[in-house]
């Protein structure tokens, strides 16, 4: 954007300081929430609606990668890097096993084309805004919500609008029972010779040495016959060093995927909450929290992007109607599933490995991949839950009730394949 920070509106400059009349709706933040929703508001409603987004600088997160799988067109078309038909997963015995979720394929959005497609459709608009801008605050006001933000020149301005979704990330997880997190580290790698099939995206591969808490698995995306995005991933409590990363990759990509040479281009790390705390949605009446601040990603997986899509369709329909509601990304059900899981997978009940594997071998791969969204219903839960150790799984449901939700130290929100997740 040009002279960034004063952002564009109904085809004209905006001033600096935000002096100019309230717009209907303001979005904060430039990440897979923020973007997403400001595209569909901006594609399905008659709405004025201004993005805020970080400026250029350190605030300004590192580009990102987000996967996530869809049946249908959706609008993110022109933004997909690529996309795969067929999914793979490796039990720790070695043996893969290749899915076809037809008529689902699993997408890649890259953060700057995504950007790209957002900005570039706001500014086509005669009711779209955006503004390069720190926010410092987000506050309800009598007659809406501002956002109160420095601009790229240090100047203060002051941004009104009748409704704000916030998604910046939270300083602290709310209080919950269980709390891990899903990090990770991935290369994008270059090798001398053809090592990858890109009709196949390796979505679980447990082939890796296994943390003595938790589980680990590496994910592979090929982009060519010889490049690919290679990652290693844990679900534990604490996230490594990069360090630790590296070598995990190193030996990932060495002992067991046999790349031969290769070259690292590019890398990215992040983390992802994975707790079964409740994140309120609503902060005053004209203020909404989106993405994993709004408790969009789900608990069990990790995966926020689809159910960000679930959610923007309906905020969409609601402000057509004059209603400001914001749903939950994820039902009570799958909510209460999540905790089980996530509690079976804490105390070491179940071993992670393994009980995924079993999912991918006995269900059918597009119910599994609406299970992992939360996009199934009564009867299909009760098929994937037969497939599940029940045991360990009814004792955890049993304890729960009486479990205290405890306070959070400290937010690991930094979301990467928001399906970021994912």
């Amino acid at each position: 954007m040009e002279n960034p920070g004063a952002g564009v509106c109904a085809g004209r400059r905006v001033d600096a300081r935000g002096a100019d009349e309230p717009c209907d709706v303001l979005v904060v933040g430039g990440g897979a929430a923020g973007l997403s929703l400001a595209h569909r508001l901006s594609r399905d409603t008659d709405l004025t609606v201004t993005l805020v987004e970080a400026p250029d600088g350190p605030l300004r997160p590192a580009e990102r990668t987000w996967c996530y799988w869809s049946a249908e067109p959706d609008g993110f078309e022109d933004a997909v890097t690529t996309s795969w038909s067929k999914l793979r997963i490796h039990g720790r015995d070695g043996a893969g096993l290749v899915v076809d979720p037809a008529p689902m394929r699993y997408r890649m959005l890259r953060s700057a084309q995504l950007e790209h497609l957002v900005l570039d459709g706001l500014s086509r608009s005669p009711r779209g805004r955006i503004v390069r801008a720190t926010v410092d605050a987000v506050r309800n006001v009598a007659d809406g919500a501002e956002v109160r933000a420095t601009g790229p020149d240090g100047r203060g301005l002051t941004l009104r609008g009748r409704t704000v979704f916030d998604s910046r990330p939270l300083r602290a997880l709310p209080p919950a029972r269980t709390r891990l997190l899903q990090h990770f580290r991935g290369w994008f790698v270059r090798t001398v010779g053809e090592r990858f099939d890109p009709g196949v995206a390796d979505l679980m591969d447990f082939r890796v040495p296994q943390p003595a808490h938790g589980l680990a698995f590496g994910y592979v995306l090929p982009l060519s016959p010889d490049h690919a995005l290679v990652e290693y991933t844990e679900f534990s409590r604490s996230p490594l060093t990069t360090a630790a990363y590296d070598a995990a990759l190193e030996q990932y990509a060495r002992a067991v995927l046999r790349l031969g040479p290769y070259d690292v281009t590019s890398a990215e790390q992040g983390v992802i909450p994975m707790t079964d705390a409740r994140f309120p949605r609503q902060v005053g009446p004209s203020v909404f929290r989106i993405g994993t601040a709004g408790g969009a990603t789900r608990p069990a997986t990790g995966y926020t992007f689809a159910a960000l899509q679930r959610q923007n369709r309906a905020v969409a329909a609601a402000l057509r109607r004059g209603q400001l509601t914001v749903p939950a990304p994820h039902g009570r059900r799958a909510r209460a599933m999540d905790a089980v899981l996530l509690r079976a997978l804490d105390t070491g009940r179940i071993e992670g490995p393994d009980f995924f594997t079993r999912l991918f071998r006995r269900t059918p791969p597009e119910r599994l991949l609406r299970f992992l969204d939360g996009d199934t219903r009564l009867y299909e839960d009760v098929a994937v839950g037969l497939h599940c150790p029940v045991g360990p799984m009814l004792r955890t449901a049993c304890e729960l009730p009486f479990l205290r939700r405890r306070p959070a130290d400290t937010a690991g929100t930094a979301v990467h394949r928001e399906e970021s997740t994912r």
